[in-house]
C-alpha cells in the first residue's frame, strides 16, 4: 500500500512525532486498515530523507499505544483489532503517558522484551530460567500436602509474621545474616524494594552512586523519580570503593546501591577487601548503602563460595539495606522478596507498601514458607546450580569455537550471565538489527550503561541446542 507522509523542519513537533502522527491519524482515517503493512524503517528514511533511527523512534511510539504490531516475516502492520477506531481514542493519552511519573522502558530493551515472547528466536536475552529447571511439580506437591488452612485474607503489610520468623532462620542458615522479623520487609519481588527505596527515601535531584554499567541504570524508576544515577568506576573484580570519595566531594551522594556478588551484568563478585572498604567509606561519610543479593546464592558448581554479603560484615547495620529474592533460584513466577534494614526504615517502607498493593499475597508467601522451611528449597537451589552450571560450560564452549579473535569474556563464577567484549565495535541499534534478522536476541551493553560494544550472553533460559545455535549466529553477525 502506497501512503504520503510529509516532513515540516518547521514545526515545532519533533521528526518523530511528525511521522507518528501523520500515520495515526490515516489509522484513524481508514487510509490504513487493520493489518496493512507499512512500508520498511529503511524504505521510509529513504524516502523522507531522515537517518533510519527517526523511523525507529516513530514506529516504536505506534506499538507502545497498540496502533502497529511487528513480527518476523511480517514486517510493521497496522494492529488487526483496530477496527471502528474514533480520532479521540488515542489523541488525549499521549499527553497524559508523557507526564506520567513512570518513565517507559530503554527503547533498545524493551524492544528485546518483545521479541522474547516470539518462539522463532534464539533467546540468549531473558534473565529467566528455562522451563526444566522450575519446580512445578514441587509446587503443586507441596500445596497438595499441606495441613494448614490456604490464607486468603489481607496480608500483614511487612509479611506474615511466621514468613518473616523463617526467613531470618533462612538468611542465618545460609547468608550469616543475624536480622529479627520486624527488621524484614517482605516485598513483591527486589524490584520493587527499589521502588519503594526510589519514592519514600530519596528525593528529586539526590545524587546515588551505582557500578556502571549496572542493572540499575536499565531500570526507568529511578529517572522517573527525579534522582540523579552516577557511576563507580570498575574493574574485573568489581566496584572501586576509593573512586567513591571524588565522587560524594563533587556531588554529595544520598546513597550506594551495588550488587556485590555476580554483579549483573557484568558477573563479578567484589572481593573482601573491598567490600570492608566500601562499608568503611561509607560509615565515615554516612551513605546508607542498598545491597542487591538478587543473584548472590547461585554459586556454579566447582565454585568457590563468595565472601559474606555485606550486611553480615557490617558491625554497622543501621546504615545497610539487603535487598533479596526467590525468583532467581527458585522461578521468575515466585515474585517475592525481601528487604532487611532497620525497623524505623522498614516500617516507613511498609506503610507505603501497603498503600501501594496492602501486602504481598498472603498465598503466596505461604508457599515460600514452607519451601524454605523444608527440604524443598536446598533441592530446588541444587537442581538449579547443576543445570545452569551445565548450560554456562556449555556457552564457554561455543564462545571459544565462534567467537574466538572477535571477542572476549570472562568465566563467571555464578549467576545467569557472560559479559561479552566485541574486538570490533558496531553500533548497538545496528547490532541488535543484525541480530534480530539472524534470529538471534541479546542484549546490548549500553542499556546498563556501558561503553560502545559491550553484549550480555545469558544462558538461563536457553537449551544446549539453543545455546550453540545462538552463538553462531551471533558470530556471523560480527562479520564485516
Amino acid at each position: 500500500m502506497q501512503i504520503e507522509i510529509n516532513r515540516n523542519r518547521e514545526n515545532k513537533e519533533s521528526i518523530p512525532m511528525q511521522i507518528t502522527r501523520q500515520i495515526e491519524a490515516m489509522i484513524v482515517d481508514g487510509t490504513l486498515a487493520p493489518g496493512s503493512q507499512l512500508p520498511t524503517e529503511r524504505f521510509l528514511a529513504s524516502l523522507l530523507g531522515v537517518h533510519r533511527s527517526t523511523v525507529t523512534k516513530s514506529f516504536e511510539e505506534l506499538r507502545a499505544v497498540g496502533l502497529v504490531q511487528s513480527a518476523q516475516g511480517r514486517g510493521t502492520y497496522v494492529s488487526d483489532s483496530l477496527w471502528n477506531l474514533s480520532s479521540s481514542k488515542f489523541s488525549e493519552w499521549r499527553s497524559y503517558m508523557a507526564s506520567g511519573l513512570f518513565r517507559p522502558t530503554q527503547s533498545l530493551l524493551r524492544k528485546v522484551r518483545e521479541l522474547t515472547m516470539d518462539p522463532v528466536y534464539l533467546n540468549l536475552a531473558d534473565g529467566e530460567m528455562s522451563p526444566d529447571l522450575l519446580p512445578a511439580d514441587m509446587v503443586a506437591d507441596m500445596l497438595k500436602r499441606s495441613n494448614r488452612p490456604l490464607p486468603l485474607h489481607y496480608p500483614d503489610a511487612k509479611g506474615e509474621l511466621s514468613l518473616r520468623q523463617a526467613l531470618s532462620a533462612h538468611l542465618l542458615r545460609t547468608s550469616s545474616i543475624t536480622c529479627k522479623p520486624e527488621h524484614i520487609l517482605i516485598t513483591s519481588g527486589a524490584q520493587q524494594a527499589l521502588h519503594l527505596i526510589a519514592q519514600c527515601l530519596l528525593s528529586p535531584g539526590d545524587s546515588i552512586a551505582i557500578e556502571g554499567p549496572s542493572y540499575h541504570y536499565s531500570l526507568p524508576l529511578f529517572g522517573a523519580s527525579g534522582i540523579r544515577l552516577l557511576r563507580i568506576p570498575v574493574d574485573g573484580h568489581g566496584l572501586l570503593p576509593d573512586e567513591l570519595l571524588s565522587l560524594h566531594k563533587m556531588h554529595r551522594i544520598k546513597m550506594v546501591i551495588t550488587m556485590p556478588t555476580y554483579q549483573n551484568p557484568t558477573g563479578t563478585v567484589l572481593p573482601l577487601e573491598r567490600r570492608q572498604r566500601l562499608i568503611e567509606i561509607c560509615e565515615a561519610y554516612r551513605i546508607p548503602i542498598v545491597e542487591d543479593q538478587t543473584f548472590g546464592s547461585i554459586t556454579l558448581a566447582g565454585e568457590s563460595d563468595p565472601p559474606l554479603p555485606l550486611l553480615a560484615l557490617s558491625g554497622a547495620k543501621e546504615s545497610i539495606l539487603h535487598i533479596g529474592s526467590m525468583s532467581k533460584t527458585t522461578a521468575p513466577g515466585l515474585r517475592l522478596g525481601w528487604m532487611v534494614g532497620p525497623s524505623s526504615v522498614i516500617d516507613r517502607l511498609a506503610d507505603a507498601k501497603q498503600q501501594m498493593d496492602f501486602g504481598t499475597s498472603p498465598l503466596l508467601q505461604h508457599l515460600v514458607e514452607t519451601f524454605i522451611t523444608s527440604s524443598a528449597w536446598a533441592q530446588q537451589r541444587d537442581k538449579v546450580l547443576q543445570g545452569l552450571t551445565i548450560k554456562r560450560d556449555y556457552m564457554l564452549e561455543s564462545m571459544k569455537k565462534h567467537l574466538t579473535g572477535k571477542a572476549e569474556w570472562e568465566k563467571p563464577e555464578g549467576g545467569y550471565h557472560i559479559w561479552c567484549k566485541l574486538h570490533e565495535p558496531i553500533t548497538e541499534t545496528e547490532l541488535l538489527e543484525r541480530g534480530i534478522r539472524q534470529g538471534v536476541l541479546f542484549v546490548p551493553g549500553g542499556v546498563y550503561g556501558a561503553d560502545k560494544g559491550y553484549v550480555r550472553l545469558s544462558y538461563a533460559r536457553a537449551n544446549r541446542q539453543e545455546i550453540e545455535a545462538g552463538i553462531a549466529k551471533f558470530a556471523s553477525i560480527l562479520e564485516p
